[in-house]
């Protein structure tokens, strides 16, 4: 019996925020891989390790978490303004699925750096020296990000002093914008609250009834009062995903949660949209120990926040939840703004479970609707490998 060889494709492994994930040029790519479809989902399943029953991906270059199992396309922009198109797969780790229905908003922060250094914004555009202003656009939810990628000597500057909770290492800073965050394509502007209701009363079957803020800002995200599903804000991942009974219930709620929200019709369909919408909790500022043995202290933050990731808790914070997080938490009334106090923040920082960040959005109310012009953070990203990455030649 003959076997097919291996075939390379060049590859940058690459750290964003703190998620890891394969980045390709799309001309880089197999031609039968450069249109959306199932071959592009088969090659990125065994480039990443997927599906794998163990659960560890070993035989990929997935590192068998949801913020180590995915993957980036990126190509020069068809969309006037912009410089690069970012096209992000989230990868299951034990099923044959790459889920295409939400952004990386950690994966966002490399994607400046990798379009600069892979030729794909224009030269004139990079100083010698100084900061360096990438426009993506984000194609899979139709979203503009404005990356500010620091520049030495005409290098992208990945080394530095800016320490983000959840990386061991600090790096240089990059300051992302997510801009009309809950807008549509069409820039018309979307349902930042697909109820119509800051807080709704979600019921879910043989689960219970709970205060839910539901929000499309950055990523679809369903906020519900962590002592109302017998949490205190302060757990670690252990407590939440050594639980499968808590596991099992959080994706009943994410998946009643979506009809709610419009995303599906059917509780059925939400095992096809794994990566939307995410499920996080929200509490007062309270003393906690991050999973790094780093004391949080109260008054360092203005509220505290879990998130569920396709179906675990995750070690920090998405970034794209994150987005979510500042937006509520600038709009009064709903479950985020009444943990961070009430008022009208327009920055506040968050207590999640490897430490704090600081997220800030520009919200405003005009006939009878909220707004959002743009959220800001900041994540740092680096190279951690590049080259190519091989897989068997019948794969895809």
């Amino acid at each position: 019996m003959t076997h097919a060889p291996q075939i390379k494709i060049p590859a940058t492994y690459m750290r964003g925020g703190t998620s890891k994930g394969v980045f390709f040029r799309l001309q880089d790519l197999p031609q039968i891989a450069q249109l959306p479809g199932p071959a592009r989902d088969a090659l990125l399943l065994r480039v990443i390790g997927s599906p794998d029953p163990y659960g560890k991906q070993i035989d990929g270059m997935g590192g068998a978490t949801s913020s180590t199992s995915k993957a980036v396309i990126l190509s020069r922009s068809s969309k006037e303004g912009h410089d690069v198109d970012y096209l992000f797969g989230q990868v299951a780790i034990d099923k044959a699925f790459v889920d295409w229905s939400g952004n990386c908003g950690n994966l966002s922060a490399a994607v400046g750096s990798f379009a600069i250094s892979g030729g794909m914004v224009d030269p004139a555009r990079i100083p010698e020296n100084g900061i360096a202003t990438v426009r993506i656009w984000q194609a899979n939810i139709g979203k503009t990000i404005i990356a500010h990628v620091p520049i030495t000597n005409g290098e992208v500057q990945e080394t530095g002093e800016f320490a983000l909770d959840g990386v061991t290492f600090p790096a240089a800073e990059v300051q992302l914008e997510f801009m009309d965050p809950a807008a549509e394509e069409d820039g018309e502007g979307g349902s930042m609250f697909p109820t119509g209701n800051l807080v709704d009363d979600l019921e879910v079957p043989e689960v219970g009834t709970f205060k839910a803020t539901m929000i499309n800002a950055g990523i679809p995200t369903i906020f519900l009062n962590a002592a109302d599903i017998g949490y205190t804000g302060t757990e670690l991942q252990d407590a939440i995903n050594s639980d499968p009974v808590a596991l099992a219930r959080f994706e009943t709620i994410r998946a009643h949660g979506a009809v709610r929200m419009g995303l599906i019709k059917h509780v059925a369909e939400a095992a096809k949209l794994q990566h939307t919408p995410k499920v996080a909790f929200v509490a007062p500022p309270a003393a906690y120990v991050s999973s790094s043995g780093k004391e949080v202290s109260a008054i360092d933050v203005d509220l505290l926040v879990r998130a569920m990731s396709m179906g675990k808790l995750h070690h920090a914070m998405m970034g794209t939840a994150a987005v979510a997080i500042g937006t509520a938490a600038a709009i009064p009334g709903t479950l985020v703004n009444l943990a961070a106090g009430g008022g009208s923040p327009s920055a506040v920082r968050f207590g999640h479970p490897s430490g704090t960040l600081r997220v800030g959005a520009q919200a405003t109310f005009s006939n009878g609707e909220w707004s959002v012009s743009k959220a800001i953070m900041s994540r740092s990203a680096r190279v951690l490998m590049e080259g190519w990455v091989r897989v068997p030649g019948d794969a895809f």
